[in-house]
């Protein structure tokens, strides 16, 4: 079996995956989100208490399976050092005691292979990836073929969705909350910017979006003179302009490229409206769209272990020693992961 470790921001999470047949024998999970939540946003020195806390707690589940692990894989990057050093000492240890292979794991990777847990690898893809700390389009080719074609000048999908959420004097994580409003809003009653609507560049900008529900909640007294419709209209408008600028851009990405699949991952691609609305686009233009179980479109151990098996048979093993943090690295367009 594979061990797999995912500590990159405020979830530690591992997993054991069967390597002869990809099959899941064992997932846990504990989410940090209420611990955060009276702070608005991730305190990653508090994350970084917790993961010490909680990791050890979750590798002692995987006790009776220790003997049939032959490989541990690890998110190394990127992400937030004083986490991912948590997850990467773990296993570093572990793998040094055991006398094991490790296989470093590039996070946004792992969102990709979360497609494929408990199947078979299906390559090339388009993948639109929108998370917490990144908005992107690749071009997939294989384990180490991966292109960026696109991705945000700011802020990411799931960031905004948390600041507004934070504008509001919502509570967070605000992705589910501001999802669960604008269900119930009328999208058109404010008229706000769809970014870089204008503008023939292909990339993902969410700033200027931001700053103009912070003038509308300013306009209706702030949070506290703020009604409940006024949360639920202004949360449909803002998913609104915000699908609209992802899907814009998405198109003109899609339009020319001959890749016949395309897949939806990451954190925010638990959004349904986002789903829908990508889905559609995908079938004005023949792509077959494909999107993981909402169960794994979080961070987890298990689409690192997915990864990591096919890693782990193409021989991207480090030994112990050599196992490195790489906290963050600006992405942009036309650069390999």
């Amino acid at each position: 079996m594979l061990l797999s470790i995912e500590s990159s921001c405020d979830d530690s999470s591992i997993a054991l995956t069967e390597i002869e047949s990809r099959r899941l024998v064992l997932h846990k999970k504990i989410s940090q989100e209420a611990e955060h939540a009276r702070y608005g946003g991730v305190v990653p020195e508090l994350a970084s208490r917790l993961h010490a806390v909680d990791l050890p707690r979750l590798l002692e589940s995987a006790r009776p399976y220790f003997n049939d692990i032959k490989a541990v894989a690890v998110t190394n990057e990127p992400g937030l050092a004083v986490t991912l050093n948590e997850g990467v000492m773990m296993a570093k240890a572990f793998a040094a005691f055991q006398k094991l292979p490790l296989v470093p794991v590039h996070h946004l990777k792992g969102h990709i292979y979360s497609l494929f847990i408990e199947k078979p690898t299906r390559l090339p893809m388009i993948v639109i990836l929108v998370s917490g700390g990144h908005t992107m389009i690749l071009r997939v080719k294989g384990l180490e073929d991966m292109e960026i074609l696109a991705t945000s000048l700011d802020d990411s999908v799931g960031e905004s969705y948390d600041k507004v959420a934070k504008m509001m004097g919502l509570g967070y994580p605000g992705g589910p909350i501001i999802e669960a409003l604008a269900r119930e809003g009328d999208e058109n009653r404010f008229e706000l910017p769809v970014p870089l609507r204008n503008s023939p560049l292909i990339a993902f900008s969410l700033s200027g979006l931001k700053n103009a529900v912070r003038l509308v909640i300013q306009e209706l007294g702030g949070p506290e003179g703020m009604s409940e419709q006024d949360r639920r209209d202004l949360a449909a408008s803002f998913q609104k302009a915000l699908i609209a600028h992802l899907i814009q851009k998405s198109r003109k990405l899609l339009a020319k490229e001959a890749i016949p699949d395309v897949a939806l991952v990451g954190g925010a691609s638990a959004n349904l409206a986002i789903r829908g609305a990508v889905e559609a686009l995908c079938a004005q233009y023949g792509k077959r769209i494909h999107t993981a179980p909402l169960e794994f479109c979080s961070d987890n151990a298990a689409m690192i272990g997915r990864y990591g098996l096919d890693a782990l048979a193409a021989g991207l093993t480090v030994a112990p020693e050599d196992l490195r943090v790489n906290p963050s690295r600006k992405l942009k367009a036309g650069m390999k992961l």
